[in-house]
């Protein structure tokens, strides 16, 4: 069975119907309906996940190479788009094909989009007949052939013949296709295009031209599709949006309704901006959330948008903070993942003063696990020079920008979800930087303590709220920082309560296991018992199995109305341990 291989899920969904799953389109993003992007546990005709871009290259020669081994002759195919383009991985994967010669086909889905405003101005290659016909030329067999048997000629001639005749066949080729097409003839791939996209008999004639070679190696489709205006005319109003709220960034108000972490972030990082002409800020990641709009339209020469290329990124921020820039590195926490090499040895090992945003955090709802970020509190914390901090609401947030912008020694991180904010109907306050690793403790109670991390501190109040009208009080403590960790805060928080409760939105071996081993290490786990109960959430399942009974209303959280069984368990667990009555 031939494969077909994606560098982004938006393009699946065509797929998807002509695959046996147009019954089930309606469940797309669904609980236990259709995945966002292709996967491998959902469907046979999907042999590769895709989610993050840029793989399809790498993973589609992996499999023709499967192939040629195992003496199938299955074809191979990978779509990729001028957004995914952007990354390395792509090239890297490109030039090992040429390397091994293994047969693939490669399609470019060229919307002629790109990053630079100079390129969007210039002159674009024409689609015509001349073209179509040169496209077709390119891909018949006659013509393959006959460059195959020129090769052979060429090369009994000898007496550098051959090369001559490459060079010859380059410039030519180079002549009939579109500027930087012969990029892709030196990374070994076999050049065809540009097609026009919306012609279908000449796509499908150029398609079946290719289907049909044999032994020929990997080669490129070049296709030529509109670009899309809608979405770029929404960018603007969403913009000119921005333009009209109050220019004040003391009251960081907004016209727009609810508002976002990303509203709060974007009014707090102007507000630096303007005091500190140093401040500029990269951006990485297949799409730029709209309120950037606003600080790219007041600040363009302090803005940059590198697309898809997260490791660049990292060491084009460690770049400008060496020569004496304060950077901002804007990345979502899923695609930090692939820069983590270049925050380890670009970044942290030489302690260059890098401020890493990491954007929708946590639980992103119906986008799933391959766009949830579940990783970087673990991946972060761990690094000897790296801040690591996490702010509980959007006041929290805005003082975290001043905090970092202040960080001139070492690298710092700080996390926020996606969603509204939680004082919807309050104006924010001005900026006021953190000290360093100090945690605080939000409501006081005994027994149980709730330690919270980021966002989940909401929840862990949430909880509080119902528990009191139980006459449980519990304590709330919003950590604030990873790493530092504010061992103060921990060990009284461990000398006062008989249990200990960490709640996180990530993986093991985050905030957490962090609180644990300073416990254990401390000593507070011997003599008195205490118990640590560490509620992680990891790709939409919790690591814990808890039995849901009707007992709580039907819009509580998920989140709160475990934190609160595991409150009320360990509560009861005290009084059992008293005995008497009480213990009944």
């Amino acid at each position: 069975m031939d494969k077909i291989l994606w560098d982004v899920g938006e393009q699946t969904y065509a797929h998807k119907i002509l695959t046996g799953r147009r019954s089930l389109m309606h469940t797309l993003r669904q609980k236990n309906g259709l995945s966002g992007f292709t996967s491998r546990f959902e469907s046979e005709f999907d042999p590769f996940g895709a989610g993050h871009g840029c793989n399809s290259i790498s993973a589609g020669l992996g499999l023709a190479v499967a192939r040629d081994i195992k003496g199938k002759r299955d074809r191979i195919v990978a779509v990729i788009s001028n957004w995914t383009i952007m990354n390395g991985q792509v090239y890297e994967a490109m030039s090992n094909a040429g390397y091994l010669d293994s047969n693939m086909v490669v399609i470019l889905n060229d919307c002629r989009h790109t990053l630079n405003p100079k390129l969007e101005e210039s002159l674009k290659t024409p689609i015509n007949a001349l073209s179509s016909t040169l496209s077709k030329l390119q891909s018949s067999k006659s013509f393959r052939k006959f460059r195959e048997v020129a090769k052979g000629v060429t090369k009994r001639i000898g007496r550098g013949m051959h090369e001559w005749a490459a060079k010859v066949d380059e410039f030519v080729r180079g002549m009939m296709g579109p500027p930087g097409s012969t990029l892709f003839e030196e990374l070994g791939l076999y050049y065809i295009g540009p097609v026009d996209g919306h012609n279908i008999d000449d796509l499908l004639c150029v398609l079946k031209e290719v289907a049909s070679l044999d032994s020929m190696g990997p080669v490129l489709v070049h296709v030529i599709t509109k670009e899309d205006r809608e979405e770029n005319s929404q960018k603007h109003e969403i913009l000119d949006e921005f333009n009209k709220c109050s220019n004040s960034t003391d009251s960081f108000q907004s016209s727009i309704h609810p508002q976002t972490y990303s509203d709060c972030f974007v009014a707090a990082m102007i507000s630096e901006a303007e005091k500190d002409k140093d401040i500029v800020v990269v951006h990485a990641g297949m799409a730029m959330e709209p309120p950037l709009l606003q600080f790219q339209s007041k600040f363009p020469d302090r803005f940059f948008d590198v697309g898809m290329a997260e490791q660049h990124a990292v060491t084009f921020s460690a770049g400008l903070s060496c020569g004496g820039l304060k950077p901002f590195c804007i990345i979502p926490s899923t695609f930090l993942q692939r820069a983590y090499d270049q925050v380890v040895h670009d970044v942290d090992q030489q302690r260059i003063a890098v401020r890493f945003v990491i954007t929708s955090a946590g639980l992103v709802g119906s986008d799933g696990p391959t766009q949830c970020g579940a990783f970087d509190i673990t991946l972060l914390s761990c690094l000897p020079n790296m801040i690591v901090m996490a702010p509980s609401d959007e006041v929290d947030l805005i003082n975290m920008v001043a905090t970092a912008a202040h960080i001139d020694d070492r690298p710092v991180c700080f996390r926020y979800p996606r969603g509204a904010i939680v004082r919807m109907n309050k104006s924010l306050c001005s900026s006021i930087p953190i000290k360093i690793g100090k945690g605080r403790i939000l409501r006081e109670g005994k027994v149980v303590a709730l330690l919270g991390y980021g966002a989940m501190v909401q929840n862990c109040l949430n909880a509080q709220s119902l528990l009191s009208k139980l006459d449980i009080e519990v304590t709330v403590a919003d950590a604030r920082f990873c790493k530092p960790l504010d061992i103060k805060l921990v060990r009284q928080l461990c000398e006062t309560h008989e249990f200990l409760i960490t709640v996180e939105e990530g993986s093991i071996g985050g905030f957490g296991s962090h609180v644990a081993q300073f416990v254990s290490l401390d000593g507070k786990l011997d003599g008195r018992t205490k118990v640590i109960f560490q509620t992680t959430y990891f790709f939409h399942k919790f690591i814990f199995l808890i039995d849901m009974s009707s007992a709580f209303p039907v819009e509580t959280s998920l989140e709160y109305a475990i934190i609160v069984k595991f409150a009320i368990f360990m509560y009861f667990q005290q009084r059992k341990g008293l005995g008497g009555e009480d213990g009944r």
